[in-house]
């Protein structure tokens, strides 16, 4: 990730008043097939980061599932190609949410995800 990207990170992160956790390109975020389509608004949630991944959820459209292929194991270096919308909300620590499309942006902080995660 570029320094003008992780600035704009921190950006944001000072706009909502939240921590700015870094997130390391060579770790990996679950990623829905359907970033690519086009389909809005871009959700992300982050958890607590385990082993390789940096707890990053991305799908795109209203429904999340629960469908165990649902997700995609993907470097965070691979953002940039298929959902180069979220990368600025990447630096939100663990705990928080995003909802965006081109032209609306919804964060927020939502402390159950950090709440009974095994």
């Amino acid at each position: 990730m570029s320094d003008m990207e992780k600035n704009a990170q921190r950006v944001l992160c000072e706009k909502y008043e939240a921590p700015f956790w870094a997130c390391d390109a060579e770790l990996k975020v679950g990623v829905a097939r359907n970033v690519v389509s086009g389909l809005r608004p871009i959700n992300g949630l982050r958890i607590r980061p385990e082993g390789g991944a940096c707890g990053w959820y991305i799908w795109a459209g209203e429904e999340w599932s629960d469908d165990p292929d649902f997700f995609l194991p993907l470097h965070v270096k691979h953002l940039e190609d298929w959902v180069p919308l979220a990368l600025r909300y990447l630096g939100l620590p663990p705990g928080w949410r995003f909802l965006i499309t081109e032209s609306y942006e919804d964060v927020w902080e939502d402390k159950q995800l950090l709440e009974n995660v095994e």
